[in-house]
């Protein structure tokens, strides 16, 4: 086999995985808690950031999606280079779990006083605004690229990694049904009407409960897999093999506008509900249900997350039927396709926003799930195709097209909300509200569709990638 055109024979890919170690319970759930304490932190970037700046912090809507635009550009770009550097670290503990526990302090602390509002001015708060995201973000790629690129190398087995993809992302899930359900509840317990200590006080929580999670990985987990010692790679070789890799190319672009379309939605969300959709009814059962803006944006969320948890659980059935890359591609088309219908609902629409929620994050719960296995397993054709490992710099690349991703999407949040006249903290124009409307809608939806069809040129099968372990493990087996 030299290429991803050529016809593998017809492997038993249950009977192939059943054949190798598999990991224990325990390491499958040490390794997710790592993508739960990430999404304390990831969620909260999507859905409240955005308000956060405009409407606590006090910058423009314009200004703060420049500011995203600007300080995410030099985060993305730092991701390949921790990627660079994870590679080639050695250390007792292996390559990556030393960065997953030493950093988790550091970007608890900086989270903290990255939504804290000070005093300073309006030119003081936009430098001090750029500096603490800045920080914050090269400190959250320091952990999760090495955490990322963990997943694969605690095991060789693609399968088994699917599997560890399904945990990490339950996992993740209960992150963001933390952030989802209690950020603003919190933020309003702690503020006592404060709104900007409330948030001060609140990342001060999740910063805390980040580091146990995190300790949590690093003591739980194990580097298993390590490349051929025959000589360490060159970082040009490194670079160019990742751009020669047909399935990378295809899985970070297709991420880009993924994240793009959960980005431009989620941080839509909280716009959405305080001021198109204010204080509603839900009549259930006979019942009354009063909503108030924070419950109401609250329990949507949470029920979006619930769902997409629902998804994330069900994708080891629906692998079982399809190929991890057209589960990826029709799922996420069909999600996009149902976040359209938000624009034509009115604000005393209760149910049918709650119902559309619920299938718009189903689908997009096994989406989330086989990205990561996907990206693992074009780590593997790279070192099949090329002769060289660099799990790390494959992961960090996925994580710069990630976080490219919500680069665009949060500046185009604050850049569409600028364009539509909208104004914080104040009752909205009618162009305003329709701009807010086509933010949680058409807008994100148009490159959900994208993203689906760009995965469906991508050329690894599963009975592919069977072939390609056994023929890597051969590899190894010949050069201990």
């Amino acid at each position: 086999m030299t290429d991803t055109q050529s016809t593998p024979a017809v492997v038993d890919i249950n009977r192939t995985a059943l054949e190798r170690p598999r990991l224990t319970f325990m390491e499958k759930v040490g390794y997710s808690l790592g993508d739960m304490a990430s999404n304390l932190y990831f969620m909260t970037f999507i859905l409240f950031l955005p308000i956060f700046y405009t409407d606590v912090f006090g910058i423009s809507a314009a200004t703060m999606g420049t500011m995203l635009l600007l300080t995410r550009i030099w985060d993305a770009v730092n991701d390949p280079i921790m990627g660079l550097i994870a590679d080639r670290t050695e250390s007792r503990w292996g390559k990556f779990r030393p960065y997953i526990i030493g950093l988790s302090v550091p970007m608890a602390i900086i989270g903290v006083f990255t939504f804290t509002t000070p005093d300073l001015g309006e030119s003081g708060k936009l430098a001090y605004a750029y500096a603490t995201y800045i920080l914050l973000m090269m400190l959250y790629t320091g952990i999760n690229v090495p955490y990322s690129a963990l997943m694969g190398v605690i095991t060789p087995n693609s399968i088994e990694r699917t599997e560890v993809s399904s945990f990490r992302f339950v996992a993740a899930f209960g992150g963001q049904f933390i952030v989802g359900a209690f950020t603003l509840t919190l933020v309003q317990y702690f503020g006592a009407g404060n709104e900007a200590m409330g948030w001060q006080m609140t990342l001060g929580a999740y910063g805390l409960l980040a580091v146990v999670l995190l300790s949590s990985t690093f003591f739980m987990t194990r580097e298993r897999v390590t490349p051929a010692k025959i000589e360490r790679n060159k970082i040009s070789d490194d670079l160019k093999d990742l751009v020669r890799n047909k399935p990378w190319i295809l899985i970070a672009a297709a991420t880009v506008f993924q994240l793009t379309y959960i980005v431009m939605r989620g941080s839509s969300t909280a716009y959405y509900f305080r001021y198109f959709v204010q204080d509603q009814q839900l009549i259930l059962l006979g019942y009354t249900i009063n909503l108030s803006y924070e419950i109401f944006a609250s329990s949507f969320i949470t029920v979006g997350t619930i769902s997409t948890l629902i998804g994330a659980v069900l994708t080891k059935i629906f692998t079982r039927f399809l190929d991890k890359k057209n589960i990826y591609a029709g799922f996420l088309a069909t999600s996009a396709f149902f976040s359209c219908f938000f624009f034509f609902l009115q604000p005393d629409n209760v149910l049918l926003m709650y119902t559309l929620n619920v299938l718009v994050s189903f689908f997009f719960g096994s989406v989330s799930v086989l990205q990561w296995a996907i990206y693992t397993d074009a780590a593997d054709f790279g070192e099949w195709k090329f002769g060289r490992r660099a799990t790390a710099l494959i992961m960090a690349a996925s994580l710069f097209a990630l976080k490219l991703g919500l680069t665009l999407g949060g500046a185009f949040v604050g850049w569409i909300l600028d364009f539509y006249g909208f104004v914080p903290l104040a009752v909205q124009s009618d162009l305003a509200l329709n701009g807010i409307r086509l933010l949680m809608s058409l807008y994100p939806a148009a490159f959900g569709l994208i993203g689906g069809l760009i995965m469906y040129f991508y050329p690894l099968k599963d009975k592919m990638m069977v072939n390609i372990e056994d023929d890597l493990l051969a590899r190894h087996n010949s050069n201990t």
